[in-house]
C-alpha cells in the first residue's frame, strides 16, 4: 500500500557479528581477574570461593566452586555460555558441563609464555585483542625490566620455593622462570617442569639441605607459611636461609594463580627479596 512503511527482515543470528560469550563462570582466580583488567566484568556470572583478586569479585558475584569441586547445580542455574577452568585438575568438572550442555574452555598455562598466550586467547575471545594486547606488552615490558635490574646484581641468591610442606613440593615451571628472571636460580630447576605437584614432591628434606638455599619462600597454596616451622626442621639449622633469617612468603594468591598476579605482583616480590639479599650478602 502507498505510504505504508515496511519492516527490514531481521538478519538470523548467524549473520548478526560475534559478541563473544555473555555468562562467563570462571573456575579459578586468573580468568577473573584478567576479565576485571580488561573492563569486562559485567560478563562474569560466577567465580572460584577461592578468588581474593581483585577483592571486590567476592562481594559482586556467587561464588560456585573450589579448586577440584563445584555446585554443578549452582553453575547450571547461572546459564552460562562459557565456563572457563584450568589444566587436567578440572577435568571432571569440565566433563560434567560438557555432559550438560556446556560450552567449557579449559586453559592449561604452565609457563610464563603459556600465560601470555592464555591472556591473550581471553581477551580476544571478548572482543578485547587490542585491549588484552597493549596490557599484556606493558608486563612483558616490566618483566624485561626487572630481568634488566637482576642482570646487575652482584651475586645471585641459590632459592628453594616451597609450594607445600608436608611433603615438600618445588616450584612449578612458571615459578621456577619468574625467579630466574627476578634475578635468583631455583634449586629444582629439574623438577620444574613437571606439571603435576605429585611429580615435584622431595621426599627426602636431606636434598634440600644439601643444595643449601640462601632464600626459602614458602607459598603453601592458601595456607599461611609459618617460617618457625621450616627453621625448626630437623638438619636444616645449617641451611644458608634459616642461619641468615631469608625465610619469606609470597601468598598463592600472587603466584600460585597463572595469570596476571604472577606476572605483576608476584615477580616483583621476588625480585624485592633477591635485591634486599643482595644489599647484604652480594
Amino acid at each position: 500500500m502507498t505510504g505504508q512503511a515496511t519492516l527490514a527482515p531481521l538478519a538470523p543470528a548467524w549473520a548478526q557479528a560475534p559478541a563473544g560469550p555473555q555468562r562467563i563462570v570462571c573456575l579459578t582466580e586468573e580468568t577473573t581477574e584478567w576479565l576485571y583488567l580488561l573492563g569486562q566484568e559485567h560478563r562474569i556470572v560466577g567465580i572460584s570461593g577461592y578468588t581474593v583478586r581483585p577483592a571486590r569479585a567476592r562481594q559482586e558475584k556467587p561464588r560456585v566452586s573450589a579448586f577440584t569441586s563445584a555446585k554443578l547445580d549452582k553453575i547450571l542455574a547461572l546459564e552460562p555460555d562459557c565456563v572457563l577452568g584450568f589444566s587436567d585438575m578440572q577435568a571432571d568438572i569440565a566433563s560434567s558441563l560438557v555432559r550438560a550442555g556446556v560450552q567449557v574452555t579449559i586453559f592449561n598455562q604452565r609457563s610464563v609464555a603459556g600465560i601470555v598466550d592464555m591472556l591473550f586467547q581471553l581477551a580476544a575471545m571478548v572482543g578485547q585483542a587490542d585491549t588484552g594486547r597493549g596490557l599484556i606488552q606493558k608486563m612483558q615490558q616490566d618483566l624485561l625490566d626487572i630481568q634488566g635490574l637482576a642482570a646487575n646484581l652482584p651475586r645471585r641468591p641459590r632459592v628453594f620455593f616451597e609450594e607445600w610442606d608436608e611433603p615438600h613440593i618445588s616450584a612449578i615451571q612458571w615459578v621456577s622462570e619468574l625467579i630466574g628472571i627476578a634475578g635468583g636460580d631455583d634449586i629444582f630447576p629439574e623438577l620444574a617442569t613437571q606439571s603435576l605437584g605429585k611429580h615435584r614432591i622431595i621426599a627426602d628434606g636431606d636434598e634440600i639441605v644439601s643444595r643449601n638455599p640462601d632464600i626459602i619462600i614458602g607459598s603453601w597454596c592458601g595456607k599461611k607459611f609459618r617460617p618457625e616451622n621450616v627453621a625448626a626442621r630437623v638438619g636444616w639449622a645449617e641451611v644458608a636461609a634459616v642461619k641468615t633469617g631469608q625465610l619469606f612468603e609470597v601468598k598463592s594468591c600472587d603466584i600460585l594463580q597463572p595469570g596476571p598476579a604472577a606476572l605483576t605482583d608476584g615477580v616483583a616480590q621476588l625480585h624485592r627479596i633477591f635485591m634486599d639479599w643482595n644489599r647484604v650478602y652480594g
